[in-house]
């Protein structure tokens, strides 16, 4: 098929576009610049702001995997509700004009995130009443309108990968090793929370199964999944487990869950008073939550309905990402050039 594949330069992106092209598939990047890696797999790029949404033709492609978004918990309102929001609509409806057939959307966990843990939660968990971040929030009204738009004319579905990690990662790991390096990094809460994490080529993977069971006639249209590791993990132990990697002291360090939570709250207010959006505080009430809180799911429906089953475990995935030969050199260029946002 001929696939569209958004943010194909990302990190998530350029796993599925890769992924695509290795099953036999044609695939096309739309993003606002051109990258070079896509080069050697002759994916070839289509410039195109979904922070400007303008008319495209998509006439031609069979399916749309949506994967770009601007992700981070703190900035400019407009640009994420822009991009994430008014940006997926656009796509959707124009891919829909277009004959596209298929739409697999790229979502996330934290639509469903409000304030207190959520264990072993299921797709029938609803949206929050209140969202601490405008990234959920947007992500949750894109993800609703796709879903509810799903229809034969075109069918929709949207996967909820959490935390995503892996070889080549320029968000989670960069960002946990900068912290930790800066002396920055204490535990907050009593440290037994536990969270989905997911390996990125396991959440490529879902990417194209879905597509596959969508292609194949299956009736998941209008359905959403959340996808993760073979089970959740203590989330401390996790993140020590990758200091250790990095030759790095395990946090020893803590803070309580409501220490944190106030501090979040105030730096928030100091931050928008001042019209601050980047850098980010050094605490929210998001990330205090994040890290406290047990948000792990249930993975049963994708495994149900697309045969959804990691391919690379937790352990092999830790091994892979920190015991490459060139590892070390580009996590030191990642932390150079650290981003918060994905293309």
């Amino acid at each position: 098929m001929k696939v569209l594949v958004t943010g194909a330069g990302g990190f998530l992106g350029f796993e599925v576009a890769k992924s695509l092209v290795e099953l036999g598939h044609e695939v096309t990047n739309l993003s606002r610049h051109h990258y070079v890696s896509l080069d050697a797999y002759n994916i070839k790029t289509i410039k195109y702001d979904l922070g400007q949404p303008s008319d495209i033709d998509l006439s031609g492609f069979d399916a749309i995997i949506h994967c770009a978004a601007i992700a981070g918990v703190w900035g400019k309102k407009e640009s994420f509700y822009q991009t994430n929001y008014t940006g997926a609509v656009n796509l959707f409806d124009l891919a829909k004009k277009s004959g596209v057939k298929y739409f697999v959307y790229t979502s996330t966990p934290s639509v469903v995130f409000g304030s207190d843990d959520i264990i072993l939660g299921d797709e029938s968990l609803a949206y929050p009443e209140k969202f601490y971040t405008y990234y959920a929030h947007s992500k949750s009204m894109a993800e609703a309108y796709i879903l509810e738009n799903s229809d034969d004319q075109m069918q929709s579905v949207a996967l909820r990968p959490h935390l995503i990690w892996g070889e080549g990662d320029p968000h989670l790991v960069p960002r946990i090793l900068a912290k930790a390096r800066a002396g920055a990094l204490k535990r907050v809460g009593n440290g037994d929370n536990l969270v989905d994490i997911i390996h990125v080529k396991n959440a490529a993977l879902a990417h194209t199964l879905a597509l596959n069971a969508l292609c194949s006639g299956k009736d998941i249209g209008g359905n959403a999944y959340f996808i993760g590791q073979e089970r959740p993990v203590n989330l401390w132990e996790f993140i020590n487990q990758i200091l250790h990697y990095n030759d790095i002291e395990p946090v020893e360090d803590s803070v309580s869950f409501s220490t944190a939570y106030f501090f979040g709250m105030i730096f928030e207010i100091i931050f928008k008073f001042l019209g601050i959006n980047k850098p980010e505080p050094p605490m929210t009430r998001f990330v205090s939550m994040q890290l406290a809180k047990s948000h792990y799911f249930s993975h049963e429906k994708a495994k149900r309905d697309f045969d959804y089953e990691p391919i690379i475990s937790i352990e092999e995935g830790l091994e892979k990402t920190f015991r490459g030969e060139s590892y070390q050199f580009k996590m030191q260029n990642t932390l150079d050039n650290l981003e918060t946002s994905n293309d």
